[in-house]
């Protein structure tokens, strides 16, 4: 499925991975980067209303939807220099940058490596990687079971997921919603990820190992998001029994944190509060 009113292209991005990239829009360029378990469709309400003054960039992340699906390579710091390098050969050199779970993964990796493309960041519903695992603790942890399966080493979580895709993604789909997703968006979704599952559990694992190790290297040279930051959140700290907003102000010293009481597929379930938060952000 296309964003109407979008045109598409494959932007080669390193050897032998391209990204499928949709665009509309004039004006000052915004990159959307989807979550899990979906695809840059996800931004199909947000992107045409920022398209209306933004040059709109809704690219599928390496691994995902119709972009290249290496077998290595998703490392976060890789990923982001993927979106970069993208953004570069569609004639941007500087650009806003939000994303929205994995993506948000992505774009606060590209915040840190990047911070002279980088003009503003918009972060959906996660903790940077080094945060999510150290939140995570006895029975509340089960929430985030996918984590953990995904971080064992090659092949098992690729049988297990591989067995019943649609169970698996369809599972996420389904509870991390409020009032479900369109039957034609959720049907896609289970399509794009039942075809890309050895790359999204490569995804995930990298979370587990080289990505926390980045994340760990940065927090002890404080290093520091130098762009406005703007935080869109579930309240999972008081669920789970910590201060969002304290974990994300160490990262970022322009730090706008919100909280929604819609579902983690925000984008899609809230598109006129996520669209003002985004605005808000841009304009500062």
């Amino acid at each position: 499925m296309n964003i109407p009113g979008f045109d598409y292209q494959q932007v080669p991005v390193a050897d032998g991975v391209s990204l499928t990239v949709a665009s509309a829009g004039t004006g000052s360029p915004v990159v959307l980067l989807h979550g899990f378990p979906q695809t840059h469709l996800m931004w199909r309400h947000v992107a045409a209303d920022l398209a209306a003054d933004h040059t709109v960039l809704c690219p599928d992340l390496r691994g995902y939807g119709a972009s290249g699906k290496p077998a290595d390579g998703y490392s976060k710091r890789t990923m982001a220099q993927d979106v970069v390098t993208a953004a570069a050969a569609l004639g941007h050199d500087r650009f806003a940058l939000v994303g929205h779970d994995r993506g948000a993964l992505v774009a606060f990796r590209a915040g840190l490596d990047h911070p002279a493309a980088i003009t503003h960041l918009g972060i959906l519903d996660v903790l940077p990687t080094l945060d999510m695992w150290d939140v995570l603790h006895g029975r509340s942890a089960a929430v985030a079971f996918h984590l953990y399966l995904m971080a064992q080493p090659p092949a098992l979580a690729e049988a297990v997921i591989g067995g019943a895709p649609e169970a698996f993604f369809g599972h996420f789909l389904d509870t991390w919603s409020h009032g479900g997703l369109p039957d034609d968006v959720r049907a896609e979704y289970l399509r794009a990820s039942a075809a890309a599952v050895p790359s999204i559990v490569a995804d995930y694992r990298a979370s587990a190992t080289v990505d926390v190790e980045d994340d760990e290297r940065d927090r002890a040279a404080g290093t520091r998001l130098r762009m406005p930051v703007c935080v869109v959140q579930q309240d999972w700290g008081s669920a789970l029994g910590f201060d969002a907003r304290a974990l994300w102000e160490p990262w970022a010293a322009d730090l706008d944190h919100r909280t929604v009481t819609c579902g983690h597929f925000m984008a899609e379930e809230a598109p006129e509060e996520v669209t003002k938060a985004l605005r808000a952000l841009l304009a500062r």
